[in-house]
């Protein structure tokens, strides 16, 4: 579950009446929806769906400099849609906003794109593989050799991105529920990324290697009315294997999902009830109180682990804002990952 739901509604016309957080419990109203059972492709779905309301192409990286200085990057181009097809020029109705952000253990740097499609400011293609909005990329021959820049205003990345296993299909073979009425996504991800480039902050060039995490999920109605916000982990373990994990909060209580990645990439899901997530600790950030410190389990895989951010104050200061940064995992298993959480008044 990723906050570009919420970043693309912002633009949609849902007014005071809207259900659901931030709108996304409200009627698909023309757009195409989930069906399980629809065989994802590749490089196809790599490309946008003109048919769907909401749309991302989302990359987080934990990274290490050569002193072993920790650092994050997040890179994200949403498609919103306010008609369920395309047209060229100005009379295209899909709109286009990005978010890149670089965190350090004392700060927390933020940029944001918007863009009007159809004029070719913004866009995605599939085969070869290019996202852009502006001077901002996510590039390569195919999905597995990338090429990943952007820059604000202090700070700027300039990273390769090599996948090192398979894309996993999260849910049941890329479908995945979100709510207890049975609202959905289609929604995959590259895990596995090995990550070399450079990043330019205040004091200078530092260069990084790391490992790096890219979602892609499309939908129009993926939450239920009484759904608030969610919290979302990607975790990267020491042993090689990784977990994807969201609780969504709502009136009937949390609704939870994940998946479960050996280190050959094979994918098991985590239906709801099957993950256990607990704050630990509020941390003050932006005038409210957040959780930036958790304890996850998956008893069926023996994890019981802490998560703390990497610096408590990663919010993002954007049109609409949420908290997002790395994190570090000690327990039953050793890590690192990324942590967002939306719906905190």
């Amino acid at each position: 579950m990723r906050v570009s739901i919420l970043i693309f509604l912002l633009m949609l016309p849902f007014g005071a009446a809207a259900q659901g957080f931030a709108g996304l419990g409200s009627d698909a109203d023309g757009f195409a929806v989930p069906e399980r059972g629809q065989a994802l492709a590749f490089p196809r779905d790599h490309g946008p769906h003109p048919a769907y309301r909401i749309e991302w192409w989302y990359v987080t990286a934990t990274l290490t400099g050569a002193n072993g200085r920790d650092y994050g990057i997040q890179w994200t181009l949403f498609r919103s849609a306010l008609a369920p097809y395309e047209k060229d020029g100005w009379q295209s109705p899909h709109l286009w906003m990005a978010h890149a952000a670089l965190t350090t253990p004392e700060r927390h740097f933020v940029a944001e794109r918007l863009a009007r499609g159809g004029i070719g400011q913004a866009g995605v293609a599939a085969d070869p593989f290019e996202a852009w909005i502006d001077d901002w990329r996510l590039a390569g021959p195919d999905f597995d050799t990338l090429d990943l820049r952007a820059r604000g205003m202090d700070f700027s990345y300039d990273l390769r991105l090599a996948a090192q296993g398979p894309l996993v299909l999260h849910g049941d073979r890329g479908y995945s529920v979100k709510s207890q009425d049975g609202q959905a996504s289609y929604y995959y991800s590259q895990p596995g990324f090995t990550v070399t480039g450079t990043l330019t902050l205040p004091s200078g060039p530092v260069e990084v290697t790391g490992n790096a995490w890219l979602d892609r999920e499309w939908s129009s109605q993926p939450l239920s009315e009484d759904q608030t916000g969610w919290d979302w982990f990607s975790l990267s373990f020491d042993d090689g294997t990784r977990l994807m994990a969201f609780r969504l909060r709502g009136g009937r209580g949390d609704f939870t999902s994940g998946t479960w990645i050996d280190a050959d990439g094979t994918a098991k899901a985590l239906p709801d009830g099957l993950i256990t997530v607990e704050p630990l600790n509020l941390t003050a950030v932006a005038g409210r109180d957040l959780p930036t410190r958790w304890q996850l389990g998956v008893p069926d895989k023996a994890l019981s682990v802490e998560i703390e951010a990497l610096n408590p104050q990663a919010w993002m200061a954007t049109s609409f804002p949420y908290w997002e940064g790395p994190v570090r995992v000690i327990g039953s298993h050793g890590g690192k990952g990324y942590l967002e959480m939306t719906g905190y008044d």
